[in-house]
């Protein structure tokens, strides 16, 4: 009997096990040009699967997804899957000249994405270039089966991602204006709500985006900013809002009346249903990304879309958000909201800050002007560092010991300090350096890292940093210049947020501790496209550590070759296509 009860015991676990254990999902990615109107005018993008957004990925935490990537488009690209981890497996972070070579026309690759700790909402998108202007789309990571959330089940969800419209085809126009060295003026015409402008724009009322919903409800809302350049407010008219997650990781519940978003961040909120039926103007106001842009701009980019119930009612005009959507100079409203971020700190969600730091860094943020054979140059830098692409991607680079693409020597401070904030600072500040360098971690090292703002050319501003590879702990966040000696006594190391992308604020700075526990080669780059076509980014080399589970996995054999003559990059690339040659191999 017990032998019997040992093994009926047995069986019903292994039977368990199969019912919760991860799943495998596969997708198709079909990447092409396709017409689309929008402002009374039409034009071609590339997008993938005939969408845009594109198709969303759905999963639950620890599933594994395999995408296979088809270019059937005119240039090469890649997809990088923001906020994804990867475990010890940079070779699918799909990062062009960091990870891989492009995905060529005519061409395709599957990408390996493995979830592991994130819960909620993320995003994929194409990561090469302007191109992620079209290409984009959410991933939503449910809990694990048989578990739910950290908050009562919602009635329903809903996705928005927040983008623009360029009437111009941005990727080709960028490319061309860089490649001779010149300056990118080009602003979109317009931000979009899924892809639709709004009542308030011409020839869109007609394909303003609606969600429709039910009196008496709770709605899980899933914001995605896809934006390529500026932040953005947004509220919904009559509702509060309750964020309880970001960057797929949830936080303790924050009511508020707005949200304010950048680049690269998602976000989690809980919506109820209570106000009289009718419709409610959900709107996005983009927000002090400068000081020189004129507020008209700023309104006539304005996107909305409709919280429209269901029920008989009389129709009438939608109220829209006027009390509460701050305006675009409200810089202390940004800030504030940043400010009340927490991690739930609980038995099921801890958090595990780094105490013992053995790498500080001091990272200066600036925009900057160069001379090159006598043009004038928009440049962007971090420690006066602008990233400089190479031709051979750097994690190749890594595998293969081959010398002469990168060097190991990124600043862990700036040449010189100075008041960072001072108005009209001197020309010698603004002058960077270009070049491949990168930063050498040790496995398991903690890292503290605090990135300060800068003002020089007049142009300090908000610059939403993302770290591919790992989330990290927001352990600090103010304005002015940072003070090392009174700064890190009010650092929250009890329940800080957990983010992969977190804004450093216009003249200001924060703090973040992160623990370099995934091997490879991890990008670092502010998700402001034009700061990150002029080399705001770096590297993170992650060793590898002592055993097979801490090691980066082997470089599989679909990776795609450098040796095409259609490498399509906006930024000067380093070497030459003669060192590509000896490069066959790879």
């Amino acid at each position: 009997m017990g032998l019997f009860s040992g093994h009926f015991a047995a069986l019903l676990l292994s039977v368990m096990l199969v019912v919760i254990e991860a799943e495998v999902h596969h997708y198709d990615f079909v990447l092409k040009e396709k017409n689309f109107t929008r402002l009374c005018s039409t034009k071609s993008m590339l997008v993938v699967n005939e969408s845009i957004p594109g198709p969303v990925i759905r999963v639950h935490k620890g599933d594994t997804v395999y995408v296979n990537v088809h270019n059937q488009g005119n240039y090469g690209l890649t997809i990088h899957w923001h906020g994804v981890r990867q475990p010890r497996n940079p070779w699918s972070d799909g990062t062009s000249h960091i990870t891989q070579c492009m995905i060529e026309p005519r061409t395709n690759l599957t990408y390996e994405v493995i979830f592991s700790d994130e819960e909620g909402t993320l995003w994929w998108h194409a990561h090469s270039n302007w191109t992620r202007q079209s290409v984009h789309g959410a991933i939503v990571v449910y809990p694990p089966r048989e578990t739910t959330f950290p908050f009562p089940e919602p009635d329903g969800e809903e996705i928005l991602v927040l983008g623009d419209w360029f009437e111009v085809d941005v990727n080709y126009v960028i490319h061309e204006e860089l490649k001779v060295g010149g300056f990118s003026t080009h602003e979109p015409n317009c931000s979009t709500f899924n892809s639709q402008p709004g009542d308030f724009h011409d020839c869109s009322k007609e394909t303003t985006y609606r969600w429709l919903v039910d009196y008496g409800k709770t709605y899980l809302l899933r914001l995605v900013d896809v934006h390529m350049d500026e932040l953005t407010f947004f509220a919904i008219a009559g509702h509060n809002l309750t964020v309880v997650g970001t960057d797929g990781a949830y936080i303790k519940p924050i009511v508020t009346s707005y949200i304010m978003m950048a680049p690269g961040q998602t976000m989690d909120i809980l919506v109820t249903t209570n106000q009289s039926l009718g419709e409610y103007y959900m709107a996005t106001r983009n927000c002090y990304s400068t000081t020189t842009v004129h507020p008209g701009y700023y309104t006539q980019i304005n996107a909305t879309a409709i919280l429209q119930y269901r029920g008989n009612y009389s129709s009438s005009s939608p109220s829209f958000p006027s009390s509460t959507l701050p305006y675009y100079t409200n810089y202390k409203a940004g800030i504030d909201f940043m400010s009340k971020f927490r991690s739930l700190a609980s038995e099921k969600y801890p958090v595990d800050v780094p105490k013992n730091i053995s790498t500080r860094m001091f990272v200066t943020v600036a925009l900057n002007e160069n001379v090159e054979d006598l043009y004038l140059y928009m440049a962007a830098s971090l420690n006066n560092v602008s990233w400089l692409d190479p031709t051979l991607s750097v994690l190749d680079a890594y595998y293969w010991n081959i010398s002469g693409f990168y060097t190991t020597d990124f600043p862990d401070e700036p040449p010189t300090y100075y008041n960072f904030l001072e108005e009209y600072l001197g020309l010698n500040v603004t002058q960077s350096f270009m070049a491949t360098k990168v930063k050498l971690l040790d496995y398991n090292e903690e890292v503290e890292i605090v990135f300060q703002s800068t003002n020089v050319l007049n142009s300090s501003q908000n610059h939403p940093m993302h770290l591919h590879g790992h989330s990290f702990y927001v352990v600090g966040l103010g304005e002015g210049n940072f003070n090392p000696n009174e700064d890190p006594k009010g650092y929250n190391l009890i329940d800080p947020p957990y983010q992969n992308t977190a804004i450093v604020p216009k003249l200001g700075w924060f703090a973040l501790r992160f623990r370099a526990s995934n091997p490879g080669v991890w990008f670092m780059h502010c998700h402001i496209e034009h700061h990150y076509t002029y080399g705001m980014n770096t590297v993170f080399l992650v060793k590898n550590g002592g055993t097979v589970e801490t090691s980066m996995r082997e470089r599989p054999s679909n990776m795609p070759s450098c040796r095409s003559s259609s490498i399509h990059g906006i930024q000067k690339s380093k070497n030459s296509a003669k060192t590509l040659d000896k490069l066959n191999m790879i």
